[in-house]
């Protein structure tokens, strides 16, 4: 089999031959590097590594070419090697621009010249991205087709299934010419039953009528089965605060697995641009984010499990049994309960019948270019509802904002009220709420009621961020929540008959110990805590610090 291909491109041929040469000392034996000291000459390059079927793990590109720099040049080239892992070379003059790339391109890296030694400044930075490259599944777009009806749930289900697990794939109407070839082909009669769709062809022609999300992800690969039957640490839930409790136990040393039902990146993962986040001045979304600490969690070590659902938790001895809906289960010494919250559903009539067939609970990035040209509606005041109108706005003719109190003011961030307020194709009517819907397949109409009394208007489109209510139900009472379901944490909390010998009295520094020794609860599912992103990457982070306390005392 032929080497996979790392290229080099820089317009200075000194600083080319020299990149060059420092790559094939270290990667030569594993790798063919291939050199260009032109964007023109490496874009040519590129395309004939394309039509001859060779994969390219890695391109360097200086960022000072003329004609197109390397942040245009490795835009171009991303439509011919998608999982290429991308690094910009520059001056240090030039590391605004490449901060501003990260965005642009998905940058990986950028790297300052020059980097003597290499040693230290060059190869470890290579030898992790050609690692995750390694690790990253590079199934072509084309391989996974999904064939289904326009206004199904199932449908939308299974597309924003794939899209939120970085599948790509191929969305094909069943009435459509080549939706219906493909649906004879496999085998489906010409009038085929809506219950039967959508229908998924896998890369090698498999055929799944109707699938299971763990169906699904068996069969295009996710992770779904424990290697093992015990670990040190199980964390329950994939949004940012069970990511990074799975990035630092796996790093630390902890064997470590997480459980997600759905998607990595959780409720944070559907959104459309998180503008607030360090480190990304130009916003980052969502599912870049959680995209990059799956790859982060992996490389350290962690087992990442897809749509397995938890259905218990159960204390035996110094061990904790979480169950499956399966039946099956596993154990370890200590849980970290990040399981996050959901929308919380309108209770307007009708709205449930429209669920995935015009409403949608969260930014459903899947649906945005169907928007085009219609006019949407969002409900809600906060952050999630502002970066969902913002994007939104991108492909409606109108947004229609619908915020129930008098303003933005008490919920919303200053940063996204200014946007809003410049987008002339949002509309934010306050003191509004739905309170109906209808429509035959799908939603067509709302009812509003304002301070103009009620209207009906026609709608196909309603995006809802209200509320939160944690996912735990499934924890019954081996777990202290609050009226609301949110986890109550604190050591106060644990009897004094089931500590551990040697636990602590005194109050610690964090408050994410739940009633159970060795159970601990980080972000969005805990009682009291800040509803953000980066508060719940922290909190993962410390309970693994009480983890290893915790493991210490034990």
């Amino acid at each position: 089999m032929d080497k996979p291909v790392i290229m080099t491109v820089d317009d200075d041929p000194g600083v080319s031959r020299s990149v060059a040469r420092d790559l094939r000392r270290r990667y030569g034996s594993s790798y063919r590097v291939v050199r260009a000291d032109t964007a023109a000459e490496g874009m040519e390059s590129v395309r004939q590594l394309r039509l001859r079927g060779d994969d390219v793990a890695a391109i360097l590109a200086d960022y000072r070419m003329p004609q197109m720099n390397g942040v245009e040049f490795l835009e171009q080239a991303m439509d011919l090697y998608p999982h290429a892992r991308r690094v910009l070379l520059t001056a240090y003059a030039d590391t605004d621009a490449a901060i501003q790339a990260i965005n642009v391109v998905d940058l990986d890296h950028y790297m300052l010249k020059p980097w003597d030694p290499p040693e230290e400044k060059f190869y470890p930075v290579l030898d992790s991205l050609l690692d995750a490259w390694h690790r990253a599944d590079r199934r072509e777009s084309a391989e996974l087709r999904v064939v289904g009806a326009r206004w199904s749930a199932r449908s939308y289900k299974i597309r924003d299934f794939l899209s939120r697990n970085q599948v790509p794939y191929r969305w094909m109407l069943a009435d459509d010419p080549e939706g219906a070839q493909l649906l004879a082909a496999a085998g489906e009669d010409d009038e085929i039953s809506p219950a039967r769709l959508p229908v998924v062809i896998t890369s090698d022609g498999t055929k799944l009528t109707a699938p299971s999300t763990s169906e699904l992800a068996i069969a295009v690969g996710l992770s779904t089965s424990p290697a093992t039957d015990f670990y040190d640490l199980i964390v329950i839930g994939g949004g940012p605060g069970g990511l990074g409790a799975a990035v630092y136990g796996a790093s630390e040393g902890l064997r470590t697995v997480m459980v997600e039902q759905h998607a990595s990146g959780g409720q944070a993962g559907q959104s459309s641009r998180i503008e607030n986040y360090l480190g990304f001045p130009d916003g980052v979304s969502g599912s870049q984010l959680a995209e990059r600490a799956r790859r982060q969690a992996l490389k350290f070590g962690a087992e990442l499990l897809t749509a397995r659902r938890v259905t218990s938790l159960e204390v035996k001895g110094q061990a904790k049994v979480v169950g499956f809906a399966d039946g099956s289960s596993i154990a370890a010494h200590t849980v970290i309960l990040a399981t996050g919250v959901s929308y919380r559903r309108l209770t307007a009539p009708g709205l449930d019948d429209f669920v995935g067939q015009g409403v949608y609970y969260g930014a459903a990035v899947t649906e945005a270019p169907e928007c085009r040209d219609h006019d949407v509606y969002i409900v809600g005041a906060a952050n999630s509802a502002g970066q969902g109108a913002v994007y939104l706005s991108g492909y409606a003719s109108t947004v229609h904002l619908i915020v129930r109190s008098d303003g933005l003011e008490k919920s919303m961030s200053h940063y996204l009220i200014e946007q809003i307020s410049n987008i002339p194709n949002i509309e934010v009517h306050t003191g509004t709420e739905v309170i109906g819907a209808e429509g035959e397949d799908h939603l067509e109409r709302l009812t509003l009621k304002g301070p103009d009394g009620e209207r009906t208007v026609d709608a196909e489109w309603l995006f809802v961020f209200i509320g939160a209510q944690p996912f735990t139900d499934w924890l019954g009472d081996t777990i202290e929540r609050d009226a609301r379901g949110f986890v109550l944490t604190g050591p106060d909390l644990t009897a004094a008959e089931n500590r551990p010998r040697n636990w602590p009295l005194r109050r610690e520094p964090y408050h994410l110990e739940t009633n159970v020794p060795g159970v601990f609860a980080a972000g969005d599912v805990r009682a009291d805590s800040i509803k953000r992103v980066a508060s719940a990457v922290g909190e993962g982070a410390m309970a693994v610090a009480l983890v290893h306390r915790y493991l210490e005392k034990a």
